[in-house]
């Protein structure tokens, strides 16, 4: 981002925030210094002078509260957990609040990665104390703005529900009241906070404020934008990524009552239709010539087969503690497995749209569902060649996200603005719409990645440990690769591997990185999904081969790791792991740390006319200070389920240059009839915050495999099991 674009969405807030006092009442603007002023130099290499502070809350004089959610909300129920961290110290149920999307500005920054953007299970750790303590600021103007009115000292005064009261019960002013007289004080600076034994809102099951909206129909997601004279555009893509356009003839397409146009885009051809039926059967109609180029021979098992071979060979070293191959050369037993993960999708229920109206001033509005509008908002701009202040975002609930709307790319906005411009003379305001299969099939992917892992045991111990990574970087070729790439070594593909904690001598992790046309992205919990499919299934394959039981040995291996230790104990405490299971049901059991959280699973599973039956799945999670228990119970259900469907169905493949699922009756994902139990116990946890939404995913899929192995004898080493069991 230029100077010039922070300077222009600086006078971009100026104008919120002026617009926000002109509807009258008071408006929280706080500056918390060190995670705003960071992002602010990480973009431009400076401070700028002018810096001014960011708004969380609005207190209008007829007792409405809005909290602006710097977080996007994509069924994780982050604004709620937002707004309960501000309700708290605001003094005032969630339930009294309404909570909207914070607009596209560089004040919203996400603290940990220093851009807008929600992802990463950063949203409540990094926020938790910001928004505090703007609801912590906001209760102090209140008070001392009834104590004002009152002639009293503030310290007569304290706010409860929604109101400020004298001590003496004397007299009593709603925060509507006050609003306009509060707006007119200094914001007080080192406000304290209150203390974990003092929280009345914190901690405590809360119902989500959005779900009213969604079950009434009435919140807003992106497909369901629109505006006066709105026209839908679909575009044909290239099958082949990498390939390009040779030829193609729309004059049928042209013809269809209801088509406003076709025009050519860098991304394909985009047709443009009074609605979404229309632009879909004139699509159909277009007749389209591909040049496949690289690409046209991608092949997956091909590309395993290379990948296998490369794993064989040494690495960009990635972690290298004592010497793993004089110690694996030495070893009393040996074992070598080769663990493969296929390419993924994102799949979110609400495919992709955007909807661009371009303005007479050469800028545009533009409303999306984006997880980094960040990204998108500037790319926007630079794209339609004016400043950020001239293009509008507009944010909304996001059906589904998992990381495929948290582009650096921007690659479905930037296409949604070149259709646009292409169509200009329409004037009318476009929304360029993906279906499910446009995004399977021409979308962005977890990579594809093989894991070679030799291991060497003496006297019941692991002794030695080499792991070899094969598969695509992530983050090369984006704005985070100075940051996330380090000596040729991803960390993304490496994470859960390199750092992982347990008591092993010798250990070396090593990196191979692939170049592919694929384009692949962030999917939920990254190089975590498949590092912890190597690593827990692997230290089962040892524990089996030095005969010992696979929860103890990880106990061992995990000593002086307390969090680790206390979600492993509790997770095999309520499975019931020193029983055995029904007849005919298998156990397996894993933990990880990803994300600053902490989980331990216990899958029980059997095999149903040879296909996987998962009957149980219990978590154990230490994420620190719990906000919302029912929040995190709902994320790591469905962490659970996302990651049960990767692993027994769920699968992107290539064939001929092509990707060859389509929508969920080929990309299977599990159905309300297959969803097991899934129980969920939290540790009340004193240490540090960490995340909740990705934590959940990377322990399954080798949890589900062992439990398998226990009652077929046969090791799963690729994913997905499909038939592998048959």
């Amino acid at each position: 981002m230029t100077n010039s674009e922070i300077r222009a969405g600086l006078r971009t807030r100026r104008k919120f925030l002026a617009e926000l006092v002109a509807g009258g009442g008071l408006v929280m603007g706080l500056s918390f210094g060190g995670p705003l002023r960071a992002a602010v130099v990480a973009a431009t290499g400076r401070l700028p002078e002018d810096f001014a502070p960011n708004a969380f809350i609005r207190i209008a004089t007829d007792g409405a509260v809005t909290i602006f959610a710097k977080h996007d909300e994509m069924g994780q129920g982050i604004h709620t957990g937002l707004a309960i961290a501000i309700c708290e110290e605001l003094e005032i149920d969630v339930d009294q609040v309404r909570v909207v999307p914070a607009p596209a500005d560089v004040v919203y920054a996400n603290s940990a990665y220093h851009v807008q953007v929600t992802g990463g299970s950063t949203s409540t750790w990094s926020s938790f104390d910001q928004m505090r303590s703007a609801g912590a600021v906001a209760r102090e103007m209140l008070i001392a703005a009834a104590a004002r009115r009152w002639g009293v000292n503030a310290k007569t005064c304290h706010a409860v529900d929604g109101t400020v009261r004298k001590r003496d019960g004397s007299a009593s002013a709603s925060y509507g009241e006050l609003s306009s007289d509060a707006s007119k004080l200094p914001a007080p600076t080192g406000v304290a906070l209150k203390e974990k034994k003092d929280f009345t809102r914190i901690g405590k099951p809360t119902p989500r404020v959005d779900s009213r909206a969604k079950v009434r129909g009435t919140a807003i997601f992106s497909l369901d934008r629109t505006a006066p004279g709105k026209l839908t555009a679909m575009v044909a893509r290239c099958p082949y990524f990498g390939g390009s356009l040779k030829s193609y003839d729309d004059s049928a397409a042209k013809a269809m009552p209801g088509v406003a146009g076709v025009f050519r885009i860098p991304q394909g051809v985009a047709v443009v239709a009074d609605g979404f039926w229309t632009a879909f059967q004139a699509r159909e109609a277009l007749k389209l010539q591909w040049n496949s180029g690289s690409a046209g021979s991608l092949d997956s098992d091909r590309l395993y087969t290379d990948y296998v071979a490369k794993s064989k060979t040494k690495g960009m070293v990635a972690r290298s503690d004592g010497d793993a191959e004089s110690a694996l050369a030495k070893a009393k037993t040996r074992i070598d497995a080769i663990y493969e993960v296929p390419f993924q999708a994102h799949a979110p229920m609400e495919p992709l749209s955007c909807l661009v109206t371009l303005r007479a001033d050469g800028g545009a509005d533009i409303a999306t569902g984006s997880q980094m509008l960040g990204a998108d908002h500037p790319a926007a701009a630079a794209r339609l060649g004016v400043d950020l202040s001239r293009v509008k975002f507009t944010n909304s609930f996001l059906g589904g996200g998992f990381g495929r709307r948290a582009n650096p790319h921007s690659d479905f906005v930037l296409e949604a603005v070149e259709v646009a411009l292409a169509a200009r003379k329409l004037k009318a305001p476009i929304q360029t719409v993906w279906t499910r299969e446009d995004d399977l099939r021409g979308g962005w992917y977890r990579p594809m990645f093989v894991n070679a892992i030799s291991g060497g045991m003496e006297d019941g111990k692991i002794v030695a440990w080499r792991h070899r990574i094969v598969g695509q970087s992530i983050a090369e070729g984006t704005p985070f690769a100075p940051m996330m790439i380090r000596n040729g070594v991803d960390g993304l593909s490496v994470e859960g591997a390199a750092d992982m904690p347990h008591g092993i001598k010798n250990l070396a992790v090593e990196l191979h990185t692939i170049s592919l046309p694929v384009p692949v992205l962030w999917w939920r919990s990254v190089g975590h999904s498949n590092t912890a499919f190597a690593k827990e299934s692997f230290i089962d394959e040892c524990a089996q081969a030095m005969g010992r039981d696979a929860y103890e040995v990880r106990r061992e291996l995990l000593a002086g790791h307390p969090r680790w230790l206390r979600v492993l104990d509790l997770a095999a405490e309520k499975a019931g792991w020193k029983t055995k299971p029904a007849p005919g049901v298998g156990r397996g059991i894993s933990v990880h740390e990803s994300f600053k959280g902490f989980a331990a699973h216990v899958v029980e599973a059997s095999i149903v006319d040879g296909r996987p039956k998962v009957r149980r799945i219990v978590c154990a999670i230490d994420c620190g200070l719990v906000v919302n228990p029912s929040q995190v119970e709902a994320q790591l259900q469905s962490a659970a389920i996302f990651a049960l469907s990767a692993t027994i169905g769920s699968k992107v493949t290539f064939k001929d240059g092509r990707v060859e699922q389509s929508n969920f009756h080929d990309f299977e994902i599990v159905r309300m009839y297959e969803a097991p139990t899934v129980e969920v116990h939290i540790v009340a946890s004193d240490d540090p915050m960490g995340g909740i939404g990705e934590v959940g995913v990377p322990g399954i899929a080798s949890a589900t495999c062992t439990a398998l192995h226990a009652v077929s004898g046969k090791r799963i080493r690729r994913l997905p099991i499909g038939d592998q069991l048959g």
